[in-house]
């Protein structure tokens, strides 16, 4: 039963995830970093946000390094299962290895509304990721 129940938690965190994508793209003020050199990039220029990375990679050598570098800089990650569902929230036809959403844009300001909600949803997935592996440890 508790196996079920973390499957669940884990598929819903994996929806908000792609909805929190989704939204960083819509709100058109670049709160999406895509692929990993851009990633990896904006990890080590300090920048804050939630890693996204897909779970079927291959050669998985391309992003083992990602995770040790979020876990340095204190962000959280989660793992989606498909490259392409992560190309298809992020609204490009490749493939992606692994996304960043970023907390605040790089350039320009995000509307009061718009920062709130990105901020709510950032927050929120956080959390329950926080929570499961907490529960897995």
């Amino acid at each position: 039963m508790l196996s079920c129940y973390r499957f669940r938690l884990r598929t819903e965190i994996v929806r908000v995830a792609v909805r929190l994508i989704v939204d960083g793209l819509t709100a058109e003020h670049k709160c999406l970093k895509r692929g990993v050199k851009e990633v990896v990039k904006s990890i080590r220029r300090g920048h804050k946000g939630l890693c996204v990375i897909a779970g079927n990679i291959s050669p998985i050598d391309v992003i083992t390094h990602v995770p040790i570098l979020c876990e340095d800089a204190e962000i959280p990650y989660i793992y989606v299962p498909s490259k392409e569902d992560l190309a298809n929230a992020g609204a490009t036809k490749r493939p992606t290895c692994c996304v960043l959403v970023l907390t605040k844009p790089v350039k320009g300001e995000l509307g009061q509304e718009e920062q709130e909600k990105l901020l709510a949803d950032y927050t929120h997935v956080v959390e329950e990721v926080k929570e499961v592996t907490a529960s897995l440890f």
